[in-house]
Order: C-alpha cells, then structure tokens, then sequence
C-alpha cells in the first residue's frame, strides 16, 4: 500500500500534489471508497457527522470532496456478516481508501475483525488517506490519551508503520505543543506530530513529510 497520513485531510496544494503522484493520475479520475467506521468508536462523532462525511459536506471538501470519479461507502462492521466475495472485490476496484478519524482502536479492532487489514498488503498499488484517527491506526501505538472507545484493550494499533502520529497540533485544547512533547515522552517509538496542513507520506518504507504547516518529531531514530 501506498500511504498518505495526515491530520485534516488534503488542505493543501502541496498535500494535493502528493495525493496525485500516489494515485499516478488526477484525481477526478479515480474511484474512491470512504471508511466512516472510527467515528462510530468516539463519542464526539454520531449520524451527522458521518452523513457529512460521506455527503461531502465543506467541511469535508479536503477528503470526500475532492471531486472524485466516484465515491462509495465501506463500512467496516457489516463486512463480516456480508461475505469476502462480496466486499473484497470492492476493495480490489478502488484506486483510493479515505479513511476517516475518530477512534484509532476502535477502528484498528473492525480493520481485523472484517478482514481489511489481512486483504491490505495483497494491494500494493491501493493508496491509503488517512485522516486523525485513520492515520494513526497504522502506528503501533497512540498514547492513552487518544483513545475514547470503552472496549479497547489497550492503545495498540496496526503497527503497519514503525512511528507514532500526535495529530490536530495546535488545532484543539489539549494538542499544544507541550502537549505533544509530554505525549511523545511517553509513546516509546519515534513519533510526528503534525498539523492540519502537513501529511507523511510512506512508500515502499520510505517516509516523507509533505508540509506547508508545522510539524515536530521526537525520538532519536525519527525522521524529519
């Protein structure tokens, strides 16, 4: 998979540029599928922010509107109950997964439950935007302090990357820098963190920072 992580979607014309190269054409010639299932882990989401979501609301015009050649839902609860040879080749006709935030662990938990995360490295050309949570879910861990859903075990996710993502800095109350660094003291792994107008970008494990915004990184192995 090809990775493009970010905070608040595609604010940027730099972020955008980045976008295409992954995809290899524009993207009003790409088809899209979005995955609203971490907001339902989260208490600060519900049914109208998932209907802007996928209605493309202006608040969503970095992410699902960005004038896509089509745009369709993948929710990963129902996946289970519906069958592999129904959804997987879904998954298979996307150019591009929009991943939305909300909670990293419940996200990272129906990711393995439906089987998308064991179908992801089967797509190496699929180009995966994260959004807050929907980025983080590839990190090995988020800190305590992300996670909102009561059923999760612990702060691990995927591990699909080997570094942490704070996102939103200073964007919210409790995402200063400060915040950040007494965050990243904690994590145990190299770590970003990024504003609304930065994205890191891996291919092929080669990590790149796409910014027109602020952006840190702690750890003696991180990059930057």
């Amino acid at each position: 998979m090809k990775l493009l992580l970010t905070s608040g979607g595609v604010r940027n014309p730099t972020i955008h540029a980045a976008l295409e190269r992954l995809l290899g054409r524009p993207v009003e010639q790409c088809r899209a599928l979005v995955v609203p299932t971490a907001q339902w882990g989260h208490p600060a989401c519900g049914p109208a922010s998932v209907r802007g979501l996928v209605a493309a609301d202006p608040v969503f015009r970095g992410f699902t509107g960005l004038g896509w050649a089509s745009l369709g839902v993948l929710e990963l609860t129902a996946l289970p109950t519906i069958g592999a040879d129904r959804w997987v080749p879904w998954v298979q006709d996307a150019d591009v997964l929009l991943v939305d935030g909300g909670d990293a662990t419940y996200l990272a938990h129906w990711m393995r439950e439906s089987g998308l995360a064991e179908l992801l490295p089967t797509l190496p050309d699929l180009v995966w935007v994260g959004v807050s949570a929907g980025s983080m879910v590839m990190t090995p861990r988020i800190g305590s302090d992300f996670v909102q859903w009561p059923g999760a075990p612990d702060d691990r996710t995927l591990g699909v990357v080997d570094f942490a993502i704070f996102p939103h800095l200073e964007a919210f109350p409790g995402n200063s820098r400060a915040d950040a660094e007494r965050w990243a003291a904690d994590i145990g792994v190299p770590s970003y963190a990024i504003d609304e107008q930065t994205a890191i970008q891996v291919v092929d494990g080669a990590v790149e920072v796409v910014s027109e915004g602020t952006w840190l990184t702690f750890g003696a192995d991180s990059r930057g």
